[in-house]
């Protein structure tokens, strides 16, 4: 089993999403956070002062899934959150050693 962590631009979500339940994805964990990469963050002028905003907002998505999806969604993700900008964000895959369903007590790939 995988445990994959992306990282994408707030307004691509809905598109994400979209192509994951497309591919039979059915459980994601979505979190709203702040950060920056090479991006680095920007310059705004509010009432006539410039100031540096340097966490931006970004959605994190995180997926259990079989090892045999991996691909699919990595592809997914990548095709659907893509736009050729700086800041369009990363995929990041772990190895997951176990999942429960706390309801039955179930365990393994099951539980995805």
């Amino acid at each position: 089993m995988k445990w994959i962590v992306a990282i994408i631009k707030p307004f691509k979500l809905d598109e994400v999403r979209v192509a994951l339940s497309e591919i039979g994805i059915q459980g994601i964990t979505v979190t709203e956070v702040k950060g920056f990469g090479r991006q680095k963050g920007h310059t705004e002028l509010y009432r006539g002062a410039e100031y540096t905003v340097d966490f931006l907002p970004k959605t994190k998505l995180e997926i259990a899934l079989a090892d045999d999806a991996l691909e699919a969604v990595i592809d997914s993700i990548t095709k659907a959150a893509f736009t050729g900008k700086i800041g369009d964000g990363k995929i990041f895959v772990f190895s997951l050693a176990d999942a429960v369903r706390i309801r039955t007590g179930e365990s393994g790939e099951q539980v995805i």
